[in-house]
C-alpha cells in the first residue's frame, strides 16, 4: 500500500481490543434544509436532537462519523446517497452514524496545509491530534477530513493514536496514515471527545 495522497475522511476498521467493526450504525435524523453537505467519513455532532457536520478541529464534540444518508427525493422516491447533499428538503433524512465510541479510524495525515498529506513516526504513538477540516469532495460524495500531525498530550484534542497503518511510509519511513480512536473529554471542562463519554450528556 502506498503513501496517502489526499484526506479521506475518517475509516471504520475495527474496535479497540482487536474487535471486528461489523458495519454496526445508528440512524439518526438530519433536518430538512440543513445547509452544510456532509461527507461519508465527515465527523458529525448532536444538536438539537439532530445530525450535523462537526467542523471543529481541537474541541470536536463528536456522535460518531457519517457514512451515507436516505431520504425521499419528491422526483426519484427513496434514494440513498454516499453524502448529504447542503439544503435537502425532505422529511425523512436519515444518517447512517458508525457512533461506537470503541471504534477505530483509519485517517490520513495532513501538514499545516488541509490539503496537504503529512507524515508522524511511531514517537507520537499514544498522544492526541486535532481534526483537519475541509468541505468533501461533492464529485465522490468522500470526506476530505484528516488528522493534523501537530500532536501533543493537550487532554481535549478530539483524537488518540493508537497504532500506523503499515504501507502507508513515505521515503523517509514516516507514516501518512494512523489509526485512532476518540479520546475522552477533559471533565473539567467538557470540551473535546466522544458525547456518549461526557458525563453530563450534550446539548
Amino acid at each position: 500500500m502506498p503513501a496517502a495522497l489526499a484526506p479521506y475522511g475518517l475509516l471504520p476498521v475495527g474496535l479497540i481490543g482487536g474487535q471486528v467493526f461489523a458495519g454496526s450504525t445508528r440512524q439518526i435524523a438530519i433536518g430538512t434544509g440543513m445547509a452544510t453537505a456532509i461527507g461519508y467519513g465527515d465527523v458529525v455532532k448532536l444538536v438539537a436532537g439532530l445530525i450535523q457536520r462537526d467542523v471543529a478541529t481541537s474541541t470536536a464534540t463528536p456522535v460518531g462519523v457519517f457514512l451515507g444518508c436516505t431520504y425521499t427525493d419528491p422526483t426519484f422516491g427513496k434514494v440513498f446517497r454516499q453524502f448529504y447533499p447542503a439544503a435537502t428538503v425532505a422529511a425523512d433524512i436519515t444518517a447512517y452514524v458508525a457512533d461506537d465510541p470503541d471504534t477505530l479510524f483509519k485517517v490520513a495525515i495532513t501538514s499545516t496545509t488541509t490539503s496537504t498529506i503529512g507524515a508522524v513516526t511511531r514517537a507520537v504513538l499514544g498522544q492526541n491530534a486535532v481534526l483537519t477540516q475541509t468541505a468533501l469532495n461533492t464529485t465522490t460524495g468522500n470526506s476530505y477530513v484528516s488528522a493534523g500531525q501537530t500532536t501533543a498530550t493537550t487532554a481535549t484534542w478530539p483524537l488518540r493514536i493508537v497504532d500506523m497503518v503499515v504501507g502507508s511510509e513515505n521515503a523517509s519511513g514516516s507514516f501518512t496514515e494512523v489509526l485512532v480512536k476518540w479520546n475522552a473529554p477533559s471533565v473539567a471542562s467538557l470540551v473535546g471527545g466522544h458525547v456518549y463519554n461526557q458525563p453530563f450528556g450534550t446539548a
